[in-house]
């Protein structure tokens, strides 16, 4: 929430272990421009006999079908609800669109929750447990979320962790984009990283604006590739060379598991190999696949974290999402990936589609950032910027007048 000039992120935290235990509490943290952050007090402990089994919330957001954000005390035509639904089996969530009567305390969903790939996400990899907030400062809909680390619990009791909140991002209602083999559109959300309008963005460096073919491996030099922001604009060849999709494939996430970085198609994959080894042993490849389907054009975008560790006892799952293609003016798709050690989050076609993922980093500063193409036809970049991210900054203090004096 937003008061008064600070940001305030109440969280879940276990004060006696790494991983989630039987006493989970609110801890309590701010911050004056969403990066630096100063831990306070907790906010809420089980201090009566029925907290024996923890302290526990729910909440549901408000969006409206403009870029700017609103708060959920308005109510009026134009705007529309989404009500949010956490799923742990698969530690995802879905939503739903619709609209609200307050008189009547009533909310009528658009469509309701199938459980099948046709249900709304905010981000199609591990995005768990999403909040959001309005930011009258900026007059935006802050959304943001928790991600699961994907090595041992062992490995999470050892380093003291096992999750972490991902990169926040701006969020509101777009036109339709995710594609579906019936024919009809979902409506969903477009959603873009918050970074491009801060101000604490300037001190990164742009070091790569180029127009340039990627023939099989194009390295980014001269960037910390464990913490980096990219952005990249691939030109697309011809589409009607793109390779006819199965209708009976419908399982986005199946494919880009059975068809990934390394097997060559006709338009793709292409996209990015981020945190990679030297010897490419190691990488986690977040790319594109342009098909033909009945009478339109399917992309779909993937993350696939199968060769993310030579450990095997890591989660490795890949992720994928299915989006439609405008033919008649689309020449280029653009990519956006967030990388900070070992959370992934790539904005596809401008935040109309995102997968975060959690690869394990085993190589820290010897990781190493390529654009690919393993396709057999031309895929040309007509713009490529790359920045270092600076590390944020933690501090402690018991309380918020003491962290403002």
């Amino acid at each position: 929430m937003y008061d008064n000039g600070v940001y305030h992120l109440f969280y879940q935290y276990n004060p006696y272990g790494a991983v989630f235990g039987d006493s989970m509490i609110w801890a309590h943290s701010v911050s004056y421009d969403l990066i630096n952050w100063i831990h306070l007090n907790q906010a809420i402990e089980p201090s009566e006999p029925f907290d024996i089994n923890s302290c526990w919330s729910d909440f549901y957001p408000v969006f409206i079908n403009s870029t700017n954000g609103v708060d959920t005390s308005v109510h009026n035509p134009s705007v529309k609800y989404a009500l949010k639904a956490s799923f742990k089996i698969n530690w995802h969530d879905c939503y739903v669109l619709g609209t609200y009567d307050p008189e009547k305390e009533n909310f009528a969903p658009d469509n309701d929750f199938t459980g099948t790939n046709s249900d709304l996400r905010f981000d199609y990899g591990k995005f768990y447990a999403s909040k959001t907030f309005f930011d009258p400062a900026k007059n935006r809909r802050i959304l943001w979320a928790w991600v699961n680390e994907s090595d041992s619990t062992e490995d999470d009791i050892e380093k003291g962790w096992a999750g972490l909140q991902v990169i926040w991002f701006d969020v509101w209602k777009s036109k339709p984009l995710q594609a579906n083999f019936n024919g009809s559109r979902n409506c969903g959300l477009l959603e873009f990283s918050a970074f491009q309008n801060m101000e604490l963005a300037n001190p990164w460096a742009t070091i790569i604006t180029r127009n340039s073919e990627v023939d099989q491996f194009l390295k980014f030099p001269g960037i910390t590739a464990s913490q980096a922001d990219v952005e990249v604009s691939f030109e697309l060849p011809e589409l009607e060379s793109a390779e006819l999709i199965d209708p009976t494939r419908i399982d986005p996430q199946l494919i880009c598991s059975e068809e990934n970085a390394s097997r060559h198609g006709m338009i793709g994959p292409f996209g990015l190999l981020v945190l990679a080894s030297k010897n490419l042993e190691e990488q986690t490849a977040i790319f594109f696949r342009i098909f033909k389907g009945h009478n339109k054009y399917i992309g779909l975008i993937c993350s696939d974290q199968s060769r993310t560790s030579l450990r095997n006892e890591l989660d490795k799952t890949t992720y994928g999402a299915f989006f439609d293609i405008d033919s008649s003016h689309l020449r280029t798709i653009s990519l956006r990936s967030l990388i900070d050690h070992s959370i992934v989050e790539s904005f596809g076609e401008e935040g109309r589609i995102v997968i975060t993922s959690s690869p394990l980093l085993a190589i820290e500063k010897e990781a190493h950032l390529y654009a690919f193409n393993n396709g057999t036809l031309r895929v040309g970049i007509s713009k490529l910027n790359a920045w270092c991210m600076k590390k944020s900054q933690f501090d402690h203090e018991g309380s918020l007048n003491r962290c403002s004096a």
